[in-house]
């Protein structure tokens, strides 16, 4: 039997790169400081209810699979590193678990996140709203695709490098539909359910239409984690 936790992630502004400021700066410009403020704080939240189960786990011989990942060994760790000094909690965590004793996966492949990342920052390089509104359709053209075609590819590297007997954790941002791609020999346990984190997400934008609804995702994002 191979076993694969699936984390569903919320990316922090750590994650985003070069990226960040523009997401930020759209967020404040969608939702208000106030509530991009406690959205933030909601999704550092999470971070820290998913990093105290972890932290209380055997990691020993654990493949370690991410959202983005397109390096293994030195230069993976390497990534690691860098990221984890930038603040990633994402990456910290993963830190930790690969000091006791977790082993880092080549998840992705480069071309794919490279061609998606190329998009993202023309949009945020445009010089005017006429070139940013041409790279956000461009961008728009090519996501389905591009998503598809990465879940393809984690999917087949998760299922050649798992071994029988071995376990696996994947960090995957929540868009993802890796499940349906794998094998049916690999039993999940999902550490968030997916489609409550995809619902916050989706309601972000709508939250004062869908208040109690959307507090109550809140809640459930930051609540302790039990498998």
């Amino acid at each position: 039997m191979r076993t694969l936790i699936y984390v569903p992630i919320i990316h922090t502004g750590a994650d985003l790169g070069s990226i960040a400021k523009d997401v930020t700066n759209r967020g404040i410009a969608t939702l208000g400081e106030e509530i991009w403020t406690e959205h933030r704080s909601t999704v550092d939240r999470f971070w820290d209810a998913i990093s105290r189960y972890f932290d209380s786990i055997d990691a020993r011989n654990t493949k370690i699979y991410q959202d983005g990942m397109v390096a293994e060994g030195d230069i993976g760790n390497k990534i690691v590193t860098e990221m984890s000094k930038a603040g990633s909690k994402n990456y910290q965590l993963i830190s930790r678990l690969l000091e006791r004793g977790a082993v880092l996966v080549k998840t992705e492949d480069f071309e794919l996140v490279k061609e998606e990342y190329n998009k993202l920052i023309a949009i945020t390089r445009a010089e005017s709203t006429v070139r940013k509104i041409v790279a956000l359709i461009k961008y728009k053209l090519a996501k389905s695709r591009l998503l598809r075609e990465r879940d393809i590819f984690i999917a087949e590297r998760i299922n050649q490098t798992l071994g029988t007997g071995e376990a696996g954790i994947i960090f995957i941002g929540a868009v993802h539909k890796i499940k349906e791609k794998l094998p049916k020999g690999i039993q999940f346990a999902e550490l968030k359910d997916t489609e409550k984190v995809r619902k916050y997400q989706r309601l972000l934008p709508f939250h004062n239409k869908h208040k109690e609804e959307f507090d109550e995702l809140s809640n459930y994002l930051v609540s302790e984690v039990s498998l």
